[in-house]
């Protein structure tokens, strides 16, 4: 068993995860974003959970409007980019299966651990 406290105070930061999924917490300041038209995760799909503020996801061009309560799920491959449209920073948890970065936040290779 592994466990973690969420402080979901930096940018974005790898938290927990086993060779099967990850987490990693990310929070966006008010107007700042973090991906675009070439980001996608090679091999793995993106579990995005809101847990407070109110943004955008833009998801193969298509616009999904982010809230606290929110989950949404980036399929491998999918362009995407999160935005921050509110006035207060937007916090999010998210998972990748199977991991999509190493601990010091860098992009794994596609599906390896």
């Amino acid at each position: 068993m592994q466990h973690k406290g969420l402080r979901l105070a930096k940018d974005f930061q790898v938290a927990i995860g086993n060779k099967r999924s990850q987490c990693a917490e990310m929070t966006l300041p008010p107007g700042e974003s973090e991906g675009g038209p070439d980001n996608k995760h090679r091999g793995s799909d993106q579990w995005l959970f809101v847990v407070s503020g109110k943004g955008t996801a833009i998801v193969d061009k298509r616009r999904v409007r982010l809230q606290a309560g929110t989950i949404l799920l980036i399929e491998q491959g999918e362009t995407h980019e999160i935005r921050n449209t509110g006035t207060t920073p937007l916090k999010t948890v998210n998972f990748y299966v199977p991991p999509a970065y190493n601990a010091a936040g860098g992009e794994l290779p596609r599906g390896k651990p």
